[in-house]
């Protein structure tokens, strides 16, 4: 996973509301257990007609995902069934945040746990961040701070355990694995039998 310590990117701005998983990753991709390829069926109704040929006018396809890593979506964002592969498929598209006005619970916990910051905002913060889109923004995960060309910048919440994975690059596994030698060292003492008290 890369590490994410701070990112610079345009918006892409998708203003609907209440866009579930199954728009995000229709459920007839989710056989795959792998995330590689994903990114192409990510919206993949809002991109493609029944013949699988581009919609010209989906801005998913009119856009470069290396300059747009921030998705601002609509109010109740990805609320719907959980399905690990939602966050996988934006990843995989080449999104590296998530910013709306409320989030679903269970996706924010999925995207945390993938590498994926969901970052909840007020209704006057993500209207500027729309009425700006062309302009990049900066999140900074070091300091919990967006900051949009001169204006004030925007103070925003996460929980500090997924902080520190995001920082570091690492999933919740690799956090343990790379505190393996502390743990064995605090097994073993733990196991080691005490000496008997001399009498």
């Amino acid at each position: 996973m890369e590490p994410f310590k701070t990112l610079t990117s345009k918006v892409v701005v998708l203003s609907q509301a209440n866009i579930d998983t199954d728009q995000i990753i229709p459920a007839r991709f989710l056989t795959t257990t792998t995330r590689d390829g994903l990114g192409d069926q990510a919206f993949y109704d809002w991109r493609y007609e029944a013949d699988g040929s581009r919609k010209p006018e989906a801005i998913l396809n009119r856009i470069d995902p290396a300059e747009h890593r921030i998705l601002l979506g609509g109010p109740n964002f990805a609320c719907g069934s959980s399905r690990e592969h939602a966050p996988w498929a934006l990843l995989d598209y080449g999104f590296r945040v998530v910013i709306s006005t409320e989030i679903a619970d269970i996706f924010t916990s999925n995207a945390l746990k993938n590498g994926l910051l969901p970052i909840v905002v007020s209704q006057q913060v993500w209207d500027d961040l729309a009425q700006h889109q062309d302009q990049p923004v900066t999140i900074d995960l070091e300091n919990n701070r967006i900051q949009r060309g001169n204006a004030e910048p925007v103070a925003f919440k996460v929980d500090a355990f997924a902080r520190q994975c995001l920082i570091d690059g690492v999933d919740t596994l690799g956090w343990l694995l790379a505190r393996d030698e502390n743990i064995s060292a605090f097994e073993a003492a733990r196991n080691d039998p005490k000496p008997e008290i001399a009498r």
